[in-house]
């Protein structure tokens, strides 16, 4: 297989326009375009990518290979990459996880766990990807950076998964160690791609096309003027849950059954330049559940809701000889941090499911977007529409 990357723009429309079922995902409308009303004041690009020194990568591979005599591979897969402090940089930052349902994979937490730091990137991709990429990023960082001065070099890279089995063929293995180095080569700060793109290019998100989504919240003044910054990889949930704005839009919108249960996954990323500590990063993870509760969501028994939060203030702290000194932010002024990471987690979801173009993939399966025009006629229906 050519190693094809969709990243720029023009490619990327031209692919979209010859490949069958596939729709384009660049300059669509976010959610707030069009009149969807969230709470909060969301920073520049409303994206995980306010936080200064976070920078994404994705890597998309969609094609439709030769196969065998079942048929062709549909290859609707990818990897997403999310960089702390960008990809020059070896600084750890304070980090803490929590999973709400764990019917899914996040590698490397029994080290943020103990260690209270994340050290290296945040990867995400397909669920039967996991190894390579895990690989790739040793691979990666030992080609960047080589071994220590004593001839080591030690890591245990965090790489998450949802599955994309239904549209991709993911026991086909098409996730190979140079898409990991693409996405992370590749990443930047500036707007972030969503929708069908890099490891969200397969997801399914409420019965309906799902995929990469992000969202920010920046905090009054008053309460420090800090950012907070979420990236969402969403799979999960059945269409009759689906809440957006508080309406029950998957009860409003028809369409063909997917799944006839709650299965899937969501993996969810926090960025804050709030000076946090990790059990105070472990609680923010948290409130990413109240986030997706807003949406409907229920962690399904077969559903992997897993979520890393990590904070870029404190450089240099796991560098220090002995004893290190660092901020903090008191746990009684927890509260506005908490609340923007419900609010960007919620919005985050919303912009994934917006972005998401209909997909068709393995074995002809067909996901449908979630309609633009008839969510705008629902949520005037429940007054709900802001434009």
């Amino acid at each position: 297989m050519t190693r094809l990357y969709l990243k720029d723009s023009a490619v990327l429309l031209i692919l979209c326009s010859i490949l069958s079922g596939l729709v384009c995902a660049q300059s669509n409308p976010r959610a707030r375009d069009l009149g969807i009303p969230f709470d909060g004041n969301p920073g520049p690009l409303n994206a995980i990518t306010d936080v200064k020194g976070v920078e994404v990568g994705h890597t998309t591979l969609i094609s439709d290979e030769a196969g065998t005599s079942s048929g062709p591979h549909s290859v609707r897969t990818g990897v997403t990459a999310i960089l702390p402090r960008g990809k020059d940089s070896n600084d750890p930052v304070f980090a803490g996880w929590f999973t709400e349902n764990g019917n899914g994979e996040m590698t490397g937490t029994t080290w943020v766990e103990d260690s209270g730091f994340l050290e290296g990137p945040v990867m995400i991709t397909n669920t039967h990807s996991v190894g390579t990429v895990r690989d790739a990023v040793i691979a990666w960082r030992l080609k960047k950076r080589g071994p220590d001065k004593e001839g080591y070099a030690w890591s245990l890279p965090v790489v998450a998964e949802t599955w994309d089995g239904y549209l991709n063929d993911t026991n086909g293995f098409h996730v190979k160690p140079e898409d990991a180095f693409h996405a992370l080569d590749s990443a930047r700060s500036g707007p972030v791609e969503e929708g069908n793109v890099g490891g969200g290019t397969g997801m399914i998100c409420n019965e309906f096309k799902g995929g990469i989504g992000t969202a920010s919240r920046v905090l009054d003044a008053k309460y420090g003027g800090y950012t907070v910054g979420v990236l969402v990889q969403c799979n999960y949930g059945q269409r009759d849950q689906l809440r957006i704005a508080g309406v029950p839009v998957g009860r409003e919108i028809s369409g063909a059954k997917v799944w006839d249960d709650d299965v899937g996954s969501i993996i969810v990323v926090v960025a804050t330049d709030a000076p946090l500590i990790p059990t105070q990063l472990k609680r923010v993870a948290r409130r990413v559940t109240l986030g997706l509760g807003r949406m409907g969501s229920y962690s399904g028994d077969g559903s992997g809701d897993i979520f890393i939060a990590f904070s870029t203030a404190n450089p240099q702290t796991s560098s220090a000889k002995r004893v290190g000194t660092f901020a903090m932010v008191t746990n009684d002024a927890l509260n506005p941090i908490f609340l923007a990471t419900v609010q960007a987690t919620e919005e985050a979801v919303v912009n994934a499911l917006i972005a998401a173009q209909t997909m068709t993939g393995r074995k002809g399966h067909t996901v449908m977007a979630l309609p633009h025009d008839q969510l705008r006629e629902v949520l005037k229906k429940y007054n709900r529409l802001v434009q």
